[in-house]
């Protein structure tokens, strides 16, 4: 029998806030036998970062597509974490929650698991990350982000080398209203954050008998849309969690018009985006230098080149959209139509 539990480390944050990116930057600075498995909620169906994830050296990538984990898909993280456990037995699980996540709920559902597991499964922190240079934009219209902020055991600020010394001090004073009482560390960049700050934690936070009546309706704040070029989405669109190791891929798709990308009509599409209704777009492009997957949020984006090494992509545009509800589709509809792509119904 197992002697030792496993702790789990909850990252909230709202879209693009780098949740990501952090969590990728922790795994170089953790012992080399130190087995990690990350549980993801993605928005959509477009498995982005969980495939720059399998590319990392994480034990095992879960994935939960097509809804937020904390409300309508709270069975599905259960079962997954269950399975984590019995699979890998990690020395530590990740979850990586989706942008619109209210973190009470999420953790009251791991504490009925430390019930029925008798602490085998723990909760050991919620990390919530913050956008530095986006939040208070973002925080006006989502409730939720400010219940990310106020309900952690620790803060990251991110991106705060993109502001000013005084906005950053006008954004902590600020945080401080919503939370005066938990630590808030400064990310270093593509560094990330020494592990010894976030890990170990034992939060204290929402026992069991503590819980209240929680309102999960924040996840209507988001809406989703996909657009595509070369893919055959009747085929790829699913639901539910997947399992993958680092080595695993899904069936390839093909269909339709797969020319590669115009990467000037792209760059104009992309600054032609308004953050105040688009907060987020991911997914894979083929420009004519090769497979990237493109990351934008609130009006910055990087592409990174992609291996696809196991011929998963062969169409040339599949990207989701993400924005305020009932104002992103008109948006994501220009964007289709400056880069030729479709949209899904």
């Amino acid at each position: 029998m197992p002697t030792k539990n496993i702790p789990i480390t909850v990252f909230t944050g709202f879209l693009g806030a780098g949740k990501t990116s952090i969590i990728l930057s922790l795994l170089p600075r953790l012992p080399k036998d130190y087995k990690v498995v990350l549980l993801k909620n993605e928005f959509g169906d477009v498995e982005v970062d969980s495939q720059l994830a399998k590319q990392s050296s994480l034990a095992a990538v879960s994935e939960i597509l097509n809804g937020c984990m904390c409300c309508v898909l709270v069975g599905q993280m259960k079962n997954a974490l269950l399975e984590i456990r019995e699979k890998y037995r990690p020395d530590r699980i990740f979850i990586e929650c989706s942008g619109s996540a209210f973190p009470a709920t999420l953790a009251f559902q791991i504490r009925e698991l430390e019930r029925e597991t008798d602490n085998d499964l723990k909760l050991d922190a919620i990390v919530t990350v913050i956008d530095a240079e986006n939040f208070t934009g973002y925080e006006d219209t989502s409730p939720t982000a400010k219940m990310q902020a106020s309900y952690t055991d620790v803060i990251l600020i991110n991106k705060w080398e993109h502001i000013s010394e005084r906005q950053l001090d006008i954004l902590i004073d600020h945080l401080n209203t919503l939370n005066d009482t938990t630590p808030k560390i400064k990310c270093q960049g593509r560094d990330g954050v020494d592990p010894n700050l976030i890990l170990g934690l034992d939060s204290k936070l929402f026992q069991l008998e503590a819980q209240e009546s929680l309102d999960t309706r924040h996840h209507d704040e988001v809406e989703t849309v996909t657009l595509y070029k070369g893919y055959n989405l009747a085929r790829t669109e699913h639901h539910g969690h997947a399992h993958h190791a680092p080595d695993a891929h899904t069936e390839a798709v093909e269909d339709g018009d797969a020319s590669p990308v115009s990467e000037k009509d792209l760059t104009e599409a992309l600054s032609s985006l308004s953050k105040e209704t688009v907060w987020r777009v991911k997914g894979f492009v083929r420009l004519e230098r090769g497979l990237h997957i493109l990351n934008w949020a609130f009006g910055r984006y990087e592409l990174i080149p992609f291996d696809d090494a196991a011929g998963e992509h062969k169409g040339s545009i599949k990207l989701t959209v993400m924005g305020e509800r009932g104002e992103v589709k008109r948006a994501t509809r220009r964007l289709a139509q400056s880069i030729r792509a479709q949209v899904a119904s």
